[in-house]
């Protein structure tokens, strides 16, 4: 096995100091340039890679962005991971990307591998359940959360949807359309973003003049199989004539449940989704959704990071919010 190259040993290969080998691979300017462009040729030659430890150690940072994220099957995690990293290189940062799977012991285990390598930030999504470290586990990194939101000693940084008016539009657009019989699967109200989201489609109904009917009414733990479970629940007992989807993954397990069994039911259910993944501008003629602005979210999240990883302006507004809009289609 060979040894690992360090700037000592570049040093010694040259016959220069090993200090003024760190000048010149750190980037800073008081080398001359024909020892700068010698000393990097040689490091390319023998394939030195840089210590985020000793990066660190000297106070320089690393560099380095954590996003934790439930999975990237969801494709609104994907295009969001997809977006955030390109930004992050452009920024010369290294973005390391954990699954959680929405289990709070693995954000825990994630966070903690993130300060192992003395991350400058983390980008998360937080799990639910009840938590058993906080942002001091963090490490002096700076936490950004995404999508949902719980309380953090040193306050942080959020990033939000705003949804609200977009879920009660899609109550008001349904009930147009005659239906008075309107089912709601969403996530737990333990989450924030269950919480805001269930008092929208509450509101919306009021305003309609119908009956949030809590047999109608879904909640639990996100995902592709509880959206469903739930799907199937309200198509078996067939007093649903329409469904609105609160969260990502629980749409498309409900909607993959309405198509399966539409032929089953001999009845037309209507639905609208949330979020707006590319298959849904043309299944059936279109889906219905709840549009979130993903791109915006991944380049403000870039955005809130700079060298220091710590927010542009630590006296701003911690909550940065983004409005989500009813899209109408076919279905």
């Amino acid at each position: 096995m060979s040894k690992r190259v360090t700037i000592k040993t570049i040093a010694a290969d040259l016959g220069i100091s090993h200090m003024t080998v760190s000048r010149a691979l750190s980037g800073q300017p008081n080398v001359q340039k024909e020892t700068r462009d010698a000393i990097q040729r040689r490091a390319r030659e023998l394939g030195y890679v840089k210590s985020a430890a000793a990066t660190a150690m000297r106070g320089d940072g690393t560099r380095i962005v954590g996003l934790l994220l439930p999975n990237i099957i969801n494709e609104f995690y994907a295009r969001f991971a997809n977006t955030m990293a390109a930004a992050c290189q452009a920024q010369s940062q290294h973005l390391i990307i954990h699954l959680t799977d929405d289990d709070i012991a693995l954000e825990a285990q994630a966070i903690a591998r993130l300060r192992e390598v003395q991350a400058m930030a983390v980008v998360m999504v937080p799990a639910p359940g009840n938590v058993t470290h906080d942002g001091s586990d963090s490490g002096g990194m700076r936490v950004i959360q995404l999508i949902r939101k719980r309380p953090v000693p040193d306050g942080g940084a959020a990033l939000l949807v705003d949804d609200a008016a977009a879920i009660r539009a899609a109550v008001q657009h349904l009930a147009g359309q005659g239906h008075d019989q309107i089912a709601y699967i969403g996530g737990p109200r333990q989450l924030s973003s269950g919480r805001q989201r269930l008092a929208a489609f509450t509101s919306g109904m009021q305003s309609a003049g119908l009956d949030p009917r809590t047999d109608l009414i879904h909640e639990a733990a996100p995902s592709h199989a509880m959206g469903r479970q739930a799907a199937e629940t309200l198509l078996t007992g067939g007093l649903a004539t329409a469904i609105i989807s609160g969260g990502f993954e629980i749409s498309n397990g409900a909607l993959s449940m309405i198509m399966e069994r539409h032929s089953d039911t001999r009845r037309d259910i209507a639905f609208v989704g949330y979020g707006d993944p590319s298959f849904y501008a043309w299944l059936n003629g279109g889906i219905s959704t709840v549009h979130v602005a993903v791109d915006q979210l991944a380049h403000k999240a870039a955005e809130l990071l700079n060298d220091d990883g710590v927010a542009d302006a630590r006296d701003a507004p911690s909550d940065h919010v983004f409005p989500a809009r009813l899209i109408v289609r076919q279905s």
